[in-house]
């Protein structure tokens, strides 16, 4: 059977607002991710593979992660970065082949949501382990494990406090939530809230980002031969995942979310 082109491709898996949903669609999707998975999408469209399948492998490349940032030196943080690429490719690719062949499925869905939850807390817990120094030749410090580990549990708080608007609604009989509804309804709430999507370092605890800022720090760590803006940055994206984890429950308690 022959493969579809790109061109025929486009219109269907990219249909109107696929890349301009606020929350749904990653940057880097935007910037050249959904053009690389189009590549992908016509030699697998016409296989036996499945979206759900590509779904699994997605969440197995984002976990993959986790061992990755444990091995040390710069090709250790390299390694991480690659496996939460193909992560962030095979979540692009099987949306798009489950809307070529409309295949659609909740259980895909959900094991799409997990797999977010668990490729963010990969990263952060292995950049832990990985400030912790595990496989080094002298006494392991756990507080970094600690660290990164309390990281990892803001990033999945964050993300569960969001999901559960979604079931607090849909359990009540309501409509899902509207963008609208996020809009603070004190003026001082929304200027705070406007100022820290400005800033938006609250993205540092995604995987995506928090894989790129561990390679510039193992990069930077190389050239002063020890662990320390590692471990500086294991610490800071604690304090991030703490401060955002309050800050997102009090943004969705002042909003219209739960009304």
């Amino acid at each position: 059977m022959q493969k579809p082109s790109v061109a025929e491709l486009r219109p269907v898996v990219h249909p109107a607002g696929v890349k301009d949903r606020r929350s749904g669609e990653h940057w880097m999707g935007r910037l050249y991710m959904r053009e690389i998975s189009l590549r992908v999408d016509r030699h697998l469209v016409n296989t036996k593979v499945t979206p759900n399948q590509l779904t699994y492998l997605m969440t197995v490349c984002g976990v993959l992660a986790a061992p990755a940032l444990l091995v040390p030196g710069i090709w250790g943080a390299v390694l991480g970065v690659v496996a939460v690429q193909l992560y962030l490719l095979l979540d692009c690719v099987d949306g798009e082949i489950a809307r070529w062949r409309k295949q659609y499925s909740l259980a895909g869905v959900w094991m799409d949501r997990v797999g977010a939850y668990l490729t963010d807390a990969a990263v952060l817990v292995g950049f832990g382990l990985r400030a912790a120094d595990v496989w080094g030749s002298g006494r392991i410090d756990w507080l970094w494990a600690f660290l990164g580990t309390l990281a990892a549990l803001g990033a999945i708080l964050i993300k569960a406090e969001t999901d559960l608007v979604g079931l607090a609604r849909a359990a009540s009989g309501k409509e899902q939530v509207k963008e609208s509804a996020s809009e603070m309804r004190s003026s001082g709430m929304a200027l705070a809230r406007r100022a820290a999507a400005a800033f938006k370092f609250h993205r540092l605890i995604l995987g995506i980002e928090a894989s790129l800022l561990i390679l510039v720090l193992a990069i930077v760590d190389h050239v002063r031969g020890d662990l320390f803006f590692s471990r500086l940055g294991v610490a800071v994206l604690a304090g991030i995942a703490l401060l955002q984890t309050l800050l997102h429950l009090v943004s969705i308690l002042a909003s219209s979310r739960l009304k």
